[in-house]
């Protein structure tokens, strides 16, 4: 008896009906990709770049048209700043409202870190998946990464929404508004919030199904990966604000 094969449906390299499903239907989505050999990252990857470019005009925007009203958003802690600090943040604001700080920097640093962000995160990701004795590979990493952030995507039309709405930018992203200053814990803070913790639990679900990882394995791998992210993050933050009064523009995840 001859043996009979199906002709595998091939896979294409954008996807948008899988948006929807990743969100809601994750476990389904992501036994789908396990299947998938090749590259199926593009589709979230572009849909990512788009909100995150729509962010920084939106917020560009806004900070620009402050700027020529003479209205100036200013720390939540800035009472207790001294008199010099005060004085160097109002010079350091009227030194950056040229469209170069206001939407070419952005825009680097917000696209940098999120294609770099990505394939750290995914390398780290598949490494600790390994250790724990996944058996996926690193182009499923990367797949797995890109559609888990999905969540960001809605975190930022949900933040242009807010900005176009109350006429002015974020100042205190994530839980960062419960802490003060350029401390640590407030850039750790800035990270943190319900979309974080979304992709997290995709993460887990899809390196769990396409790396044949235990639940409690996958989910203290991706932790343990996320935690030293986030805390390495900041940490560069804190430093970097403590040193130059700069702000990262969006995290590596």
């Amino acid at each position: 008896m001859a043996d009979t094969t199906f002709p595998q449906q091939p896979v294409r390299r954008l996807n948008l009906s899988r948006l929807r499903d990743v969100l809601f239907r994750p476990r389904s989505a992501f036994q789908d990709l396990g299947v998938e050999a090749r590259g199926t990252w593009l589709t979230p990857r572009l849909v990512l770049t788009i909100t995150a470019i729509l962010v920084v005009l939106v917020a560009g925007y806004l900070k620009a048209h402050a700027a020529i009203l003479g209205e100036t958003a200013l720390p939540p802690d800035w009472q207790s700043w001294t008199p010099e600090m005060q004085k160097n943040y109002m010079q350091a604001q009227q030194a950056t409202q040229g469209p170069v700080f206001m939407y070419v920097i952005p825009l680097v640093g917000a696209l940098t870190g999120l294609w770099l962000g990505w394939l750290l995160l995914a390398a780290l990701l598949h490494f600790g998946s390994t250790l724990i004795g996944g058996r996926g590979s690193m182009q499923s990493a990367l797949n797995i990464v890109a559609w888990a952030s999905l969540p960001f995507a809605l975190r930022d039309v949900l933040r242009i929404v807010f900005m176009l709405s109350a006429h002015h930018a974020i100042v205190s992203p994530g839980l960062s508004g419960f802490s003060s200053g350029s401390t640590f814990i407030s850039h750790f803070l800035t990270r943190a919030d319900i979309f974080l913790l979304w992709k997290v639990i995709l993460l887990m679900i899809g390196f769990a199904i396409a790396d044949g990882l235990s639940r409690g394995k996958a989910v203290v791998g991706v932790l343990i990966v996320i935690l030293l992210v986030l805390l390495a993050q900041a940490g560069l933050g804190a430093l970097g604000s403590n040193f130059g009064g700069l702000a990262v523009q969006r995290p590596f995840f």
